[in-house]
């Protein structure tokens, strides 16, 4: 275990066993003035998690004794909701996929740049935070709330993570628009398409799941993207 650094702009906790990298991620963190908390294992990675209330994990997914898409279905079952970034070592669709399904809100393949992680990690917590002041949006059964970042489908609220969240509200900002996957990456990931625009189906589809009867407020315009309508 590596000792917590204190800093303003709150604890992200790290979960990597390749300690060249792990220190990689904590140098850049700290530089950019978060508090970092480093492990190496699964387990211990969980237990850090759930002891210190990090605003933001970044987990490897392949890790001893407990991968990261396990730690992030054991947070997410238990009503944790922090933003979770996954590292992968592998280019490979399969393990992304798994992960966003599990509610991780986003990754990056190894070998990455630091940089680009901690912009992430920004992002992240940006739309995590959320806007103070944007006007409630209703759509069909659907009410979203930016400033108290709340959803309810007929009354009764839904849990989403941060990025599904921003998802739904940059949909439900403007009815009826027709929005490409590109300009969903770009508007609520804040990168551009190079990352990959299976992650917008993946959480388009999370999304759908959750929202239940109501899913097909979310409309499928094939070969552009998707859009909202009552």
């Amino acid at each position: 275990m590596s000792a917590v650094t204190d800093a303003p702009k709150g604890l992200v906790l790290v979960v990597e066993d390749e300690r060249p990298i792990a220190d990689l991620v904590r140098l850049y963190l700290s530089r950019e003035g978060f508090g970092v908390q480093v492990e190496h294992d699964g387990a211990a990675g969980l237990a850090a998690a759930r002891r210190l209330r990090p605003v933001a994990c970044i987990l490897d997914i392949a890790l001893p004794g407990m991968d990261g898409t396990e730690i992030c279905r054991r947070l997410r079952a238990g009503g944790d909701w922090t933003p979770v970034i996954l590292l992968t070592a592998r280019d490979d669709e399969v393990d992304r996929i798994l992960g966003l399904e599990l509610g991780a809100d986003d990754y990056v393949t190894k070998p990455f740049s630091p940089r680009e992680l901690v912009t992430r990690v920004k992002a992240l917590l940006r739309r995590a935070a959320g806007p103070p002041a944007e006007q409630v949006r209703t759509l069909g059964a659907v009410t979203l709330d930016p400033g108290r970042r709340t959803v309810t489908v007929g009354g009764v609220p839904l849990t989403l993570t941060a990025t599904e969240f921003d998802l739904l509200a940059h949909l439900l900002g403007r009815p009826g628009r027709v929005f490409t996957r590109e300009e969903l990456l770009a508007a609520v990931w804040g990168y551009a398409s190079h990352a990959g625009t299976r992650t917008v189906d993946v959480h388009v589809a999370q999304v759908r799941a959750k929202l239940g009867d109501a899913a097909t407020l979310i409309r499928t315009v094939r070969g552009v993207g998707y859009s909202a309508d009552a």
